[in-house]
C-alpha cells in the first residue's frame, strides 16, 4: 500500500557552516556537478574560497543546484570521507530524515525529467533574475511511497542502468587519454615513429625527437619542428564555418526530425562525450531557407566559438548550427580525429583573443590566424589510422549509453508512479 509524503516529510535542507578549521579544502560549486555525478574538484587554500563556499556535507546528500534545474546541475554525494568538502551556498544540500523512505528512491524521484521540467517551470515563473527555486517551493511536491522494499528494488532497477552508463563513460574516458596521449607523443613532442634507415615515418620506427631526428627552428612559430614539417594555421586543416538563428516568430521554422540544428547548450549539455546526433531542436526546411544555413556533413568539427568557448564534438551525421559556432568541415585532406586534437590543443590560444563587450567571441578570421605546426600528410594519416578503432568504439559506447539513458528515463516515471510493478 502506498503513501504519499511531502518532500519536507522526507528531507531537510541542511546549511550547517563549515569549521574552516584546515588550511585547504576541496570546494565544489555548482559547476562541478552534473547528472547525478560529481564531475570536478577544486582543492583550494581556504584564504582563496570563494564567499559562497560555506555548507558541510555528508555521505548520501543530495546537492541539487537552485538555479535552472534543468540544466541538470545534481549530484548524489558516494564519498566516505566528506570532512574536507565545503560547498556552495548555491547547492541545495538535501539530507533524508525518514527511515521509511530509500534515499535512492528519493534522488530518482527528486530528478527524472519529469519533475525537472515542473520545478523549471515554477523557477521560471519566479519573479527574480534568473530562474531559481527554493527549498520551500520544493517542498510543495509530494512523493508517492510504496513499502521500502519496493523502493529498494525500484533504486537498484536504476541503479544499474546508471552503473552500467557509468562503466561505459569510465572506458571512454580511457580510451580518450589513451587517444589523446598519443596525438601529444607524436605532435607535441615530436616522437611520432620513423624508420630512419629508410627516412620516412613508419609504425614500427623509433620515436623521432628522442632518438636524434633532426629539428629546424621556424621563424613564423618561434620554435624547432620536425625536418619536413611546416608551419600553418588552423584555416589549414578545413573550411571554417559558423551558423545562424531561424526566426522565432515563424513558428514552422522549428520541427521534429528536421535537420538538427545545435546551439552551444547542447554542447554544454553533451558534457564528456565526443560525438554529437542532434540538440533540442531541429530546424525544417522553410527556417534553414529563412536564416541561409548551410548544412554540414557526417565528421565536422564543431567549436563553441561564444563564452564559455572551447566546448567541442564531432557530428556523427549532417546538422547544422546557430551562430555561437566555428566548426571545421574536414575538406583538405586532414581527419576528423586529427582536426579535433589539433583545435583542442590551439583553445589556450583561441581564448586569449576572445573579444567583445556583451559576451566573449572568438571570430572566424581569429581563428584563420592560429598557428600550429603542420606535419606532412603521411604522418597525420598513419595518426589517424591508429586512433580509428578507438574513436569507433568510443561512438559505439556513447550510443549505447543514449539508449540505457533513454531506456532509464522511460522507465522510471512509470516505476515512480505505480505503473509498473516489481517483483
Amino acid at each position: 500500500m502506498s503513501k504519499y509524503l511531502r518532500v519536507d516529510e522526507v528531507v531537510e535542507s541542511v546549511s550547517k557552516t563549515h569549521t574552516f578549521n584546515k588550511t585547504k579544502l576541496k570546494f565544489l560549486n555548482t559547476s562541478d556537478v552534473y547528472a547525478g555525478k560529481i564531475i570536478n574538484i577544486n582543492e583550494l587554500p581556504v584564504s582563496e574560497l570563494k564567499g559562497q563556499a560555506k555548507k558541510t556535507i555528508k555521505k548520501h546528500d543530495i546537492l541539487f543546484s537552485e538555479i535552472r534545474p534543468k540544466n541538470k546541475r545534481y549530484a548524489y554525494v558516494d564519498i566516505e570521507n566528506t570532512e574536507d568538502f565545503v560547498v556552495s551556498t548555491k547547492l541545495m544540500v538535501l539530507r533524508n530524515v525518514n527511515t521509511s523512505v530509500d534515499n535512492k528512491y528519493f534522488y530518482y524521484f527528486l530528478t527524472n525529467e519529469e519533475m525537472l521540467s515542473k520545478l523549471q517551470a515554477r523557477a521560471e515563473n519566479r519573479i527574480c533574475s534568473f530562474p531559481q527555486i527554493t527549498f520551500d517551493l520544493l517542498s510543495d511536491y509530494k512523493i508517492r511511497v510504496p513499502d521500502l522494499t519496493q523502493q529498494k528494488k525500484i533504486a537498484q532497477i536504476l541503479s544499474a542502468l546508471d552503473k552500467k552508463i557509468e562503466l561505459n563513460n569510465c572506458i571512454n574516458a580511457e580510451l580518450e587519454v589513451m587517444a589523446k596521449t598519443l596525438y601529444d607523443y607524436w605532435f607535441v613532442q615530436f616522437d611520432f615513429p620513423f624508420d630512419f634507415a629508410q627516412g620516412k615515418p613508419d609504425t614500427n620506427g623509433k620515436p623521432y625527437k628522442s632518438s636524434g631526428g633532426k629539428m629546424i627552428y621556424n621563424p613564423t612559430l618561434k620554435r624547432e619542428i620536425p625536418e619536413g614539417w611546416t608551419d600553418g594555421t588552423l584555416e589549414g586543416l578545413g573550411q571554417i564555418v559558423g551558423g545562424s538563428t531561424p526566426t522565432t516568430t515563424e513558428a514552422d521554422n522549428f520541427c521534429k526530425n528536421g535537420t538538427p540544428w545545435i546551439t552551444p547548450n547542447d554542447l554544454s549539455d553533451n558534457q564528456g562525450k565526443k560525438f554529437i546526433t542532434r540538440g533540442a531542436t531541429d530546424v525544417s526546411e522553410a527556417g534553414i531557407k529563412s536564416a541561409s544555413l548551410k548544412r554540414y556533413p557526417k565528421g565536422t568539427v564543431l567549436l563553441s566559438s561564444r563564452a564559455p568557448i572551447g566546448y567541442m564534438a564531432i557530428a556523427r551525421d549532417e546538422l547544422t548550427t546557430n551562430q555561437g559556432f566555428k566548426s571545421f568541415v574536414p575538406n583538405k585532406g586532414y581527419s576528423s580525429a586529427f582536426i579535433y586534437y589539433t583545435v583542442n590543443n590551439s583553445l589556450k590560444a583561441i581564448t586569449q583573443y576572445a573579444s567583445g563587450s556583451t559576451f566573449k567571441e572568438v571570430s572566424a578570421s581569429v581563428l584563420k590566424t592560429i598557428k600550429i605546426a603542420r606535419p606532412p600528410k603521411n604522418i597525420s594519416e598513419k595518426y589517424t589510422a591508429a586512433v580509428s578503432d578507438t574513436f569507433a568504439r568510443q561512438d559505439v559506447l556513447e550510443k549505447e549509453n543514449e539508449k540505457l539513458a533513454a531506456l532509464r528515463d522511460w522507465l522510471l516515471p512509470m516505476l515512480m508512479n505505480g505503473q509498473i510493478s516489481v517483483k
